[in-house]
């Protein structure tokens, strides 16, 4: 293809920009009650407060202007874990803190370290490494990051695929501590020498289920048997989800220390209960109407629409659009440049109307998103229960609808069934 040439323009540095962050919702508190079960040897005790860590000043201080008044139970388990030295899995409901449950530790443990970047080096050797499967899940985690760290010497850069190679390479450049990267331009960069792992001493894999199957399964593998890569007995290796299929927990073994510790909140692979969930029958023919019908129903509220490939989803998104319903699109096919345009156009209200493919499925986390249709339903149940996590985040209330044609969906009767009634 022709040459990338995007570069990304650059996050806002000010300060009020920096820790913009989500409304709680009314249901916030409710988290606590989820059952909260940990597997694993001698596991330290939960946090009740984040002032309850000896963490350094700063970062308290940047915790509470991010808007983090107290620990989601996904929090209050991991932390101490991570901050104890120990391998983690965790999975946790969409929506439910899991971001901060990771970076708040890293970053602690960093400062506790006194790690500090240097913009002189040929070879960035950073002491985290984040990866993620998506673009832009990877950009939100940096952005986390940003808030974490902010008026301290450590420095996170986030480089992605899409975008010219030579700005990932600059932004590194100039001193790296946590790195955020999409697996494909992480091995590119790793390739062209431009980063040295001996010093990792923090690898996460976020959304871990979907770092570990067919998708990137071997890039993660690839990744860990780099010769400077440390043994996972010499590294702290952490990995988060909302599901977590009891074949992913198996391949998860190789890359975690065998004394790790499993943080489950709630159950395996459960969705959101604060999303009510609606399954309509529709026929293949008759979708468009219905989706045309629910839009008009809920007026401008912010809508995800989910189809199953990318042509889809143009077409769907100009179709609406031809309805007179702002809608806009975002996949795999369409350039970096305006994947970053329709998600902004999105965020802002100027397209209430986000159509997708599974691309926008995991991690975003986009306020006051009330609805998510799915207009196809997934091959997984998995892909699901991440879909329909979209909305109703961080204790706020949300609807989900799923279009369900026995012909092509009978696959999913039955753990559609299964999440329902859980």
């Amino acid at each position: 293809g022709p040459k990338v040439t995007y570069v990304p323009p650059p996050p806002p540095d000010d300060e009020q920009a920096i820790f913009a962050h989500y409304q709680t919702g009314m249901n916030f508190d409710k988290y606590d009650e989820n059952i909260v079960e940990v597997s694993g040897l001698d596991p330290p005790a939960a946090l009740m407060s984040f002032a309850d860590t000896n963490i350094c000043y700063t970062l308290t201080v940047n915790i509470a202007k991010a808007g983090y008044s107290k620990p989601t139970p996904v929090q209050k388990y991991s932390i101490p874990i991570i901050l104890a030295g120990r391998d983690l899995m965790a999975c946790a409901q969409t929506g439910s803190g899991k971001t901060a449950a990771f970076l708040v530790p890293v970053v602690a443990q960093m400062m506790r370290d006194g790690v500090t970047a240097s913009s002189f080096k040929e070879q960035q050797e950073p002491e985290c490494i984040i990866t993620a499967p998506t673009r832009e899940l990877v950009n939100q985690i940096f952005l986390e990051a940003r808030k974490f760290a902010y008026g301290t010497c450590i420095r996170p850069v986030v480089i992605y695929g899409g975008t010219q190679t030579d700005y990932s390479i600059r932004q590194v450049m100039q001193g790296c501590n946590i790195l955020c990267a999409t697996p494909g331009r992480l091995l590119d960069i790793i390739g062209r020498g431009k980063i040295g792992l001996h010093n990792v001493k923090y690898l996460v894999l976020d959304e871990a289920d979907r770092m570990l199957d067919m998708g990137f399964g071997s890039d993660m593998k690839k990744l860990v048997s780099f010769p400077d890569m440390p043994q996972k007995d010499k590294r702290q290796t952490l990995m988060f989800s909302a599901t977590f299929p009891e074949e992913v927990q198996r391949l998860a073994g190789e890359f975690l220390k065998t004394d790790f510790l499993f943080v489950v909140v709630g159950h395996v692979g459960g969705a959101c209960s604060d999303v009510q969930q609606n399954v309509l029958q529709v026929s293949q023919y008759f979708k468009r109407d219905k989706l045309i019908e629910i839009l008009h129903s809920i007026g401008n509220e912010r809508t995800l629409v989910f189809v199953d490939t990318k042509k889809k989803a143009d077409f769907i998104a100009c179709f609406l659009c031809q309805e007179k319903i702002p809608a806009t699109s975002i996949h795999g096919d369409r350039e970096q440049r305006e994947r970053e345009i329709a998600l902004q156009d999105f965020r802002s209200g100027k397209c209430p109307v986000l159509v997708a493919t599974s691309v926008a499925a995991r991690g975003l986390d986009i306020e006051s998103v009330q609805h998510v249709i799915n207009f196809d339903l997934p091959s997984t149940i998995e892909e699901y229960v991440h879909r329909i996590g979209r909305t109703g985040r961080c204790g706020n209330t949300g609807k989900a609808v799923c279009f369900f044609d026995n012909n092509s969906d009978g696959h999913l009767a039955q753990s559609l069934i299964k999440v329902l009634s859980d």
